[in-house]
């Protein structure tokens, strides 16, 4: 498949959700708008972030429409389709394609798990035959699906059977993996990093392209950390990412999703910050915590 590499931050956004659990679709606009203007190079729709695996599909399939529309081929838009019935994930693949997405991204079944790289690259390609004109990438975050088969064996066995296959969503520390997955058959594929507090690690062997979490509040930080990065100034670019270590500490001692969209409701995104179920929300003192150790650390100024 012919197609240009991605560069740079892909924002794996926030669903809005009203109180008691309700999607906020008028709020996903205005979300992107700001986005853009703080220079992401594209979005990630539905994925762990957005509780994409929480929604129906036809709360799935309006999440991802809504964001496609917004974007309005400013950006490319990545959606997560992946689904426990490999059915469901299809009719989602074959909806985006309609849609006009830029790509899909999967995670495997995880209910019942998966054991070898055969029955993965059969399951995925369920998946990426249904979007065949579009990019697949398969997302890989074996924290959460128990999948921990080699992504360098899936990328070899998958790539002879499903040409739309470019690459991976490496969400795991395995920098190793990462580095020889970039790496495997003189770059073919595109890996997408997606720990966002080792960004700097991704960097150093030859990453390119993110998609992260937090990078919905903290776009400008992750900016200045790659420039110092590609302009040779290390030092610089470890600061930035002890920044963002420090930062994502505080953030994970808190319910995440529900974390984020208040700190992007004090950034004035004007953000509907509730979440759906097992999410938690914040409770008031939570809130008052939260805010006061983030200004502690400078959070603030650095995220301006």
């Amino acid at each position: 498949m012919k197609r240009d590499r991605y560069n740079g931050l892909f924002a794996a956004t926030l669903t809005p959700m009203k109180s008691g659990g309700e999607i906020a679709l008028d709020r996903i606009g205005p979300q992107i708008e700001r986005l853009i203007e703080q220079g992401v190079a594209g979005l990630y729709v539905c994925g762990s972030t957005g509780e994409g695996v929480s929604l129906s599909t036809n709360e799935r399939k309006a999440v991802a429409l809504e964001s496609i529309r917004a974007a309005a081929g400013r950006i490319p838009v990545l959606v997560q389709v992946g689904h426990n019935s490999l059915a469901e994930a299809a009719d989602l693949a074959a909806h985006a394609a309609q849609h006009g997405a830029a790509g899909i991204s999967a995670t495997c079944p995880s209910y019942f798990k998966i054991g070898s790289v055969k029955v993965l690259v059969d399951s995925m390609k369920v998946v990426a035959d249904a979007a065949r004109e579009l990019a697949f990438y398969y997302y890989h975050m074996p924290s959460l699906t128990g999948n921990r088969i080699s992504m360098a064996e899936f990328l070899k066995v998958g790539g002879e059977s499903m040409p739309n296959l470019v690459g991976l969503k490496f969400t795991s520390t395995e920098v190793h993996e990462y580095q020889q997955c970039v790496e495997l058959d003189d770059h073919r594929f595109e890996v997408l990093w997606g720990v966002d507090e080792m960004l700097i690690a991704a960097l150093t062997v030859g990453g390119k392209a993110a998609v992260g979490s937090t990078y919905n509040v903290a776009t400008p930080l992750y900016r200045r950390l790659i420039s110092a990065f590609e302009q040779g100034d290390l030092a610089k670019a470890r600061q930035y990412q002890s920044q963002s270590i420090a930062f994502i500490n505080i953030v994970v001692s808190y319910p995440f999703q529900s974390t984020l969209k208040h700190i992007l409701n004090w950034q004035d995104a004007a953000l509907e910050s509730h979440c759906r179920l097992p999410q938690q929300e914040l409770t008031l003192e939570q809130i008052t915590s939260l805010h006061s150790r983030l200004a502690a650390i400078g959070f603030f100024e650095w995220c301006n």
